[in-house]
């Protein structure tokens, strides 16, 4: 099975449905037989990063509404996160355009790793406040997973995967993709949002049933039996 996420390493509620993904992927049984790939897409592609500027005024901005109010925001998404696990840190977190970090995820991928820096970057930006516009920060992130740090570094110089983000960007464009985290199973069937781990549970057993439907036995020979209605 094939499962293609979109999602913005800046998307609050993407880490939380990734987080719910993986908690119904680790109950489901044929788990080692579903291939993920992460597709790239960008909530604000034109943000430019205010030095200094904290993600409470940076959202507060984008919305339309005071500080405190972004503030709140962020306080009520720290609570939604932490029932997934997530410790989120508004405070120490540094508004960033994702352009470069999707790019180092293809890099990632090139090298298979795709989903081991998928959640380095979330975890970069959301729990530790490490800056995702600095090509240090992300060319040391790579190293962490055992990535080679000067071929990301070149790679994100050179814009070798850019053209990979505008693609799945397109894409998304093309299978009308509005929001993130989307999910889409065997190129059928789409998730959207954060759902519930039931939810994607109960998608990921519906999908796999149809993919593997019980094939009707021949039957070779035919005798003398018993059935609802009695005995032959």
């Amino acid at each position: 099975m094939k499962v293609e996420i979109w999602s913005d390493v800046v998307c609050p509620f993407c880490y939380v449905g990734k987080r719910k993904f993986e908690n119904a992927l680790g109950e489901f049984a044929h788990r080692d037989d579903v291939q993920i790939e992460w597709k790239s897409f960008q909530l604000t592609p034109d943000f430019v990063p205010v030095p200094g500027e904290s993600i409470h005024a940076s959202l507060a901005k984008k919305k339309g509404v005071s500080e405190a109010e972004g503030r709140r925001m962020g306080d009520q998404m720290t609570q939604i996160a932490k029932e997934v696990g997530l410790a989120y840190d508004f405070d120490k977190t540094i508004p960033a355009n994702t352009f470069l970090a999707h790019q180092l995820i293809h890099f990632a991928a090139h090298h298979g790793q795709q989903g081991e820096m998928k959640e380095r970057l979330f975890a970069a930006y959301y729990l530790e406040g490490q800056d995702l516009n600095s090509l240090d920060t992300l060319a040391s992130l790579a190293a962490e997973i055992s990535l080679d740090a000067d071929a990301a570094r070149q790679a994100l110089l050179a814009g070798t995967y850019a053209n990979e983000v505008r693609r799945d960007e397109y894409e998304a464009q093309q299978i009308g993709v509005r929001g993130v985290p989307f999910f889409v199973f065997d190129d059928k069937y789409a998730v959207s949002g954060a759902q519930p781990s039931e939810v994607f549970a109960e998608v990921l057993g519906t999908v796999w049933a149809e993919a593997h439907p019980k094939a009707q036995p021949t039957v070779l020979a035919d005798g003398p039996a018993c059935g609802p209605e009695g005995c032959d």
